[in-house]
């Protein structure tokens, strides 16, 4: 009688053991990003982008767009968005919104730095002489359109170095072609 006492007690604490942890692991609710401002999602973005998480700073970019896309919040956190992609070396998404934010908003202050973003998606992804230079032609197209729209601006000067360099890199290529059919 002793054993099956002491076993239905040791049975009890244990189930009572697992049902304290059970309801202990109920996790933490999600709090839904509607519930957020702007600004909230904005700053948190920062941080995050501060913390080195392009790809998360890009998500909350883009929930602030999303959720308030009047707002001179969405303005801001479209270009930051394009940056955080870049950053990210997600060039492809990094060009859809720099060209978003350059078409939306031309004139604003932000868009040379916008079209010097799309220009360096392409010029950051330049490869060797030996391979296709379809992106350096477009490298150089998006280079000349911040050098012709935006001449004054810093981005202007970095875009002609950076024209310099892939104006070079195409004649490279040109130069192996040649060599190639020399021999």
């Amino acid at each position: 009688m002793r054993k099956s006492g002491r076993l239905q007690r040791a049975a009890g604490v244990a189930l009572s053991a697992v049902l304290l942890l059970a309801a202990c692991g109920g996790g933490e609710e999600t709090v839904p990003l509607e519930s957020f401002t702007a600004q909230e999602l904005y700053q948190r973005a920062e941080f995050e982008l501060e913390a080195r998480n392009p790809d998360e700073a890009a998500l909350y970019f883009g929930e602030v767009e999303r959720l308030y896309p009047y707002s001179e919040w969405a303005r801001r956190a479209l270009v930051m968005q394009a940056f955080a992609y870049h950053r990210d070396r997600d060039y492809e998404a990094a060009r859809g919104a720099a060209q978003r934010f350059v078409d939306t908003y031309p004139g604003d202050e932000d868009a040379a730095w916008a079209q010097y973003l799309l220009a360096l998606s392409y010029y950051d992804q330049i490869e060797d002489v030996g391979r296709d230079q379809g992106l350096t032609f477009q490298a150089l197209q998006s280079l000349r359109d911040v050098i012709e729209r935006y001449p004054d601006s810093d981005y202007a000067r970095s875009a002609i170095l950076k024209f310099d360099l892939a104006f070079d890199h195409l004649a490279a290529k040109e130069m192996e072609i040649g060599r190639y059919y020399l021999k």
